[in-house]
């Protein structure tokens, strides 16, 4: 019968030998063996902390059987590509805080250890002590009222130091990172426990910073959160400032002061609460025989035994808003490390070379003029605000398979086209991806406006020519041809290959193609409307236009024109976000909620339970088995959704089938 989990720990620092000594006085862990870069270090720390193995490289801890699960101890930098690694090699992963530099980091974390089916936790020790414990029943049980604010700070001065890692920008140094997330983490949770839930995460965030001025990390910073609640949570943290490190929260009819929260006394030393309430300091002692790390090593094992995805002292879920909240506050107070600048961020977040999957699932389809395939999931590029975000979702598109991507001159103001560019440019990968950009949108639709802003966005993308050009709107006004004359000629002169409309009727792209089939040029080669098995009710922006009426489905099949279909999964009406009781998102309820929609929604729902799939990849599957040519676009915001997005490609749908879900047969 198993009575210990098997710890391997990575890399060999302070931490690392303080978690060795928390294992070694846990219930449920054994130190099984460590890895470092140097074997005579491993060996040294083996024989300190009482380890069974050493390893002289960390790719050696991972390769031990033995090994069931890694304390990683690296610098913040390196956390996200071990973590990553050890994923991979089918070892759960406990990883010091902060998971990485930032969400997007942790996002390929999540996406690794889902994947291959491990555990993982960022290593908030305090969160897995029973003073913590206490603090949230505390705020549950309305002991001091309804909570309403939190002042928390963790901070001290060490005193600089050019060689260690709190001062330097190459390791993600300062205060915010390093221990500004231990308040950040603890008004999150206490916002959380005030409104029922395990955590809340801010919908504002505020802050300023005092920078190094040679490093740029920052000395000492403080930031403000606002809840959806109407929690407002004070936080700060510093590296060369000493400040009360205590935590303060606040309700109707008193207060809580926790004066040592990060690092509660353990080993039968007694931690203390102060409840004030009524003029009265009641004082409520805390105390465990147990060692403080050991807790977290037990969280983690009981969670490991009981067979669940997260540990819930700290999920996933709990730390991806964490590092929401830690970048919204370093945004605010302007830090951005230099590896995080969209022209240095030469790196994959796992640091390997980006090359495409062996069991990469895209599938691909042609359109006529390209000479590269395109992906039948085309990547759209309109919500990333950070290079670390895009690279994150774009190299795990490319690892995918995936080759096409799709953004418009307005995204972002220009910025989606900018990011777009620079890490089409870090990657080199120019030759191997389709471009597909658009501009020439209302007001601006005219031959004039196109021009300009097709050379802005050449400009922007760093590129001197655009795979796929679309017009994003129409303008009735300008003779149809004059469109085609401009447009050909930014093909004779090489900066189109192929372009077509968005949001165009199919009698004004009949029209430009019977204009360009008189004159012998090049004519639409593509549509991009709406088009999805839910019917757009109602139009999601100004000037959009849907595909999937009867007619443009005639015209469609007739002429072969290939569709790039926006809005593909209907925004979400596929996925529990929709109901017809659920009216809090306005175009989510506007554009899709109808009695024809939700037909075809349930039609979805039960053909997914019979294929094994999603709702959302039958949606999608739908899209991609039309009898003209289709792509989906996707507009995934984080790797999960890319991931839901795939299965679709797998699934096979027949005509009868597809009609059955457009309400077009009774009986499949």
């Amino acid at each position: 019968m198993k009575t210990s989990l098997q710890w391997g720990i990575l890399s060999t620092g302070r931490i690392a030998g303080i978690f060795a000594r928390g294992v070694a006085h846990s219930q449920s862990g054994q130190l099984a063996a460590v890895g470092s870069r140097s074997l005579p270090a491993a060996k040294k720390f083996a024989q300190e902390f009482g380890v069974a193995r050493a390893h002289g490289s960390y790719e050696a801890l991972l390769a031990d059987p033995g090994v069931e699960a890694v304390y990683i101890a690296t610098p913040h930098p390196l956390h996200v590509e071990w973590i990553v690694r050890a994923a991979e090699a089918g070892k759960h992963v406990l990883c010091e805080k902060p998971l990485g530099l930032n969400y997007a980091e942790a996002m390929v974390a999540e996406a690794a250890c889902r994947a291959h089916g491990v555990v993982l936790m960022e290593a908030f020790m305090y969160r897995c002590h029973p003073q913590t414990a206490k603090v949230v029943e505390l705020v549950r049980s309305g002991a001091i009222g309804a909570v309403h604010a939190v002042q928390a700070t963790f901070s001290f001065d060490a005193g600089f130091n050019a060689e260690h890692r709190l001062w330097s920008n190459a390791l993600g140094g300062g205060g915010m990172l390093d221990v500004g997330c231990y308040p950040v983490s603890f008004a999150r949770l206490i916002a959380g426990a005030a409104a029922g839930q395990a955590f809340l995460n801010p919908v504002q965030v505020s802050g300023a910073a005092q920078l190094h001025p040679e490093t740029g990390v920052d000395l000492y910073a403080a930031g403000t959160m606002k809840f959806a609640t109407g929690f407002i949570a004070q936080v700060a943290a510093g590296i060369s400032l000493g400040q009360d490190s205590s935590a303060r929260i606040y309700g109707r009819e008193g207060w809580i002061h926790v004066p040592s929260p990060w690092i509660p006394p353990s080993e039968g030393e007694v931690g203390k609460i102060f409840v004030h309430k009524g003029g009265a300091v009641e004082e409520i002692a805390v105390a465990t025989p147990e060692h403080l790390y050991g807790l977290e090593a037990d969280a983690f094992a009981a969670a490991l035994a009981r067979g669940a995805q997260d540990v819930p002292q700290m999920s996933v879920a709990d730390t991806l808003g964490n590092l929401a909240a830690l970048d919204a506050w370093r945004e605010a107070a302007g830090l951005v490390y230099e590896s995080e600048r969209p022209e240095t961020f030469l790196h994959t977040h796992t640091r390997r070379p980006l090359a495409k999957r062996a069991d990469a699932p895209m599938r691909y389809g042609r359109i006529e003029g390209l000479a590269l395939p395109v992906s039948r999931l085309p990547m759209g590029c309109d919500n990333q605000t950070t290079m670390a975000h895009g690279a994150a979702v774009w190299d795990d598109y490319v690892e995918r398979g995936g080759n096409t991507f799709d953004t418009a001159y307005v995204y972002g103001g220009g910025l989606q086209e900018k990011l777009l560019g620079q890490w089409i440019r870090n990657r080199g990968v120019r030759s191997q991806v389709v471009v597909m950009a658009k501009g020439a949108h209302t007001p601006f639709c005219t031959p004039e406006w196109l021009t300009r802003q097709l050379e802005e966005s050449m400009a922007r993308l760093q590129t001197d020519y655009v795979d796929l050009y679309l017009m994003h709107r129409d303008n009735p006004e300008v003779p149809v041809g004059e469109f085609v004359d401009v447009l050909n000629a930014h093909v004779r002169a090489g900066k189109i290959k192929v372009f077509g409309g968005s949001n165009w009727t199919i009698e004004r792209m009949a029209a430009a193609n019977e204009y360009a089939r008189r004159k012998g040029v090049q004519g639409f080669g593509v549509l991009s409307n709406n088009f999805s098995l839910a019917r757009m009710v109602d139009p999601v922006w100004g000037g959009c236009i849907s595909a999937s009426d009867a007619a443009t489905r005639r015209w469609l099949t007739e002429t072969q024109t290939p569709l790039l279909a926006w809005s593909s999964q209907a925004r979400g009406f596929f996925t529990e976000r929709a109901g017809r009781d659920k009216l809090g998102d306005e175009q989510l309820s506007r554009c899709w909620y109808a009695e024809d929609n939700w037909q075809r929604r349930e039609r979805a729902y039960a053909l997914a339970k019979e294929k094994g799939v999603s709702p959302i990849n039958i949606a999608a599957a739908y899209v991609l088995h039309q009898p003209f040519p289709t792509f989906a676009l996707i507009g995934p915001r984080v790797i999960s959704e890319t991931v839901s997005s795939m299965p679709c490609l797998k699934v096979s749908l027949t005509p009868e089938e597809v009609a059955w879900l457009n309400l077009e047969r009774d009986t499949v």
